[in-house]
């Protein structure tokens, strides 16, 4: 069986608070270690009433003095937002501090608003440049091998941090490949280029000092209960969250709602049809089957679930099940 691996958007639910949403994360990243998954990522998102992991490299220091072996990192980190040698340090810090347990995904969106945008204070680009693959290359230089007379990343320098693509489009898989690095496409939510990108990212690999050959991770949402009419229920939030976000109205993590799909508009149904379509959800027999089908058709090397639950206990046990799902895949 292929390696599980866990996505956290550090939900806040309504009712709840950040505090709640952290405490949650790390609890949820002992039982995922306890439940043998492979790695715990956190992303980065602002001005998102539902997301508390905007401090993304803060929230993975929490999580793995929380833990103790299993693999923490950012999945991702919006690199425009930031210098490449503070990043560089963040995660040279971490990694000093959890040798051999720190990765770094990257990615080229915003992960927020213009206004956000804007607060951070990164300099706007002209129209048609794009300076990512620059910041990856200068980021891998802070954290590889010291060079004499060069700016050097302190903590950073010589830690080689792995570091890996985030993408929902060609482009990251192109760049990916080029680069030589893992590519972690984002079919939870934007499955639309998955199997183009898969192809393009396989075909354009070209081998690195990191990585000898192409190692795609995709990523699900699982929403597992102990029948499938109650994990449909539990999905419901998922839903609503969707819905809120794509009309402009993002807020905290709804609490379930009887009915609630059968009460949008055709439009709305097909949109969370489409985006949601990578998900695994249901009882222990159809999330087993549905994982199956996914990994048989893409054939990853890795598999990342990520669960929108609102409440903490069905989604830990969400997560047993899906340990569970994947043990009986072996």
């Amino acid at each position: 069986m292929i390696p599980i691996s866990v996505l956290d958007l550090c939900p806040i639910i309504e009712g709840g608070g950040a505090r709640d949403a952290l405490l949650n994360a790390r609890d949820l990243a002992q039982l995922s270690e306890s439940l043998g998954f492979k790695r715990y990522w956190l992303a980065e998102h602002h001005n998102i009433p539902g997301v508390a992991s905007a401090a993304t490299s803060v929230v993975i220091g929490y999580v793995a003095e929380g833990t103790k072996t299993i693999r923490v990192g950012a999945g991702g980190v919006m690199l425009p937002n930031h210098a490449p040698l503070l990043i560089a340090e963040q995660f040279g810090t971490l990694a000093e501090l959890y040798p051999g347990r720190i990765d770094l995904g990257l990615g080229r969106a915003p992960g927020g608003d213009m206004a956000s945008i804007r607060a951070l204070r990164r300099p706007m680009r002209e129209q048609g440049e794009d300076r990512f693959p620059h910041d990856v290359i200068e980021l891998q230089a802070f954290l590889g091998d010291p060079q004499e007379g060069y700016l050097q990343a302190v903590p950073g320098a010589g830690t080689n941090v792995p570091l890996w693509i985030l993408g929902s489009s060609l482009y990251g898989a192109q760049l990916a490949g080029h680069l030589g690095l893992p590519y972690a496409f984002a079919s939870h939510f934007a499955p639309a280029e998955l199997e183009n990108a898969i192809h393009l990212y396989r075909d354009r690999f070209q081998p690195s000092e990191q990585l000898s050959k192409p190692y795609l991770m995709l990523a699900a949402n699982v929403v597992a209960a102990e029948t499938d009419e109650a994990a449909q229920l539990l999905a419901t939030s998922l839903q609503q969250a969707f819905v809120n976000l794509r009309t402009g109205r993002p807020g905290k993590l709804p609490p379930p709602q009887e009915g609630y799909l059968e009460s949008l508009e055709p439009r709305a149904q097909g949109m969370l049809r489409e985006v949601l379509s990578c998900s695994f959800i249901g009882g222990p027999e159809t999330v087993t089957w549905e994982m199956k089908a996914f990994i048989d058709r893409h054939k990853p090397d890795e598999l990342m679930i990520s669960g929108q639950i609102y409440d903490h206990t069905a989604r830990r046990r969400s997560f047993e099940i899906a340990a569970e799902c994947a043990s009986r895949l072996a």
